[in-house]
């Protein structure tokens, strides 16, 4: 067992995205409340996608489910924080992507949340998972890790 997650450096990752924190976004303890995180991280990934223009969510013949993910808190963020969502590739499969993702203030040298968020790529027509795009692995294979 390799023990609790620990935050990461800026250079473990290879793209990143401004994310503005929103009033709503905190809590009643006055942080970011957990559960944006993974908005945050869908938010991160499905940016990537559009801006490569190899996958659109919505679009196209094929589509993405997550089948996995999670997250590991290490410190907290509140709004006003401006923050970065960060991405890497840790698997690059048939049909299958594993995300390394994390959120970082604006800035910060180590991560104040880090986790991963797997797709599996599907035909919208028969639900069945479906090999990535060529265009689409080229997208991807930059960040690979």
């Amino acid at each position: 067992m390799s023990g609790r997650a620990r935050p990461e450096a800026r250079d473990a990752y290879r793209w990143f995205l401004p994310i503005p924190t929103r009033w709503i976004d905190n809590d009643v303890f006055g942080h970011v409340n957990n559960v944006q995180y993974y908005s945050f991280f869908d938010t991160t990934v499905c940016s990537y996608l559009v801006e490569t223009g190899h996958f659109h969510p919505t679009e196209g013949a094929i589509s993405a489910v997550v089948a996995e993910s999670g997250c590991a808190y290490f410190s907290s963020v509140a709004w006003p924080d401006h923050l970065e969502g960060a991405l890497r590739i840790e698997r690059l499969g048939t049909s299958s992507v594993r995300y390394g993702v994390a959120v970082f203030r604006e800035g910060a040298p180590e991560s104040s949340a880090g986790g991963h968020f797997t797709h599996v790529y599907l035909s919208r027509e028969t639900g069945r998972p479906e090999p990535l795009s060529d265009a689409l692995r080229k997208a991807l294979e930059p960040l690979v890790t």
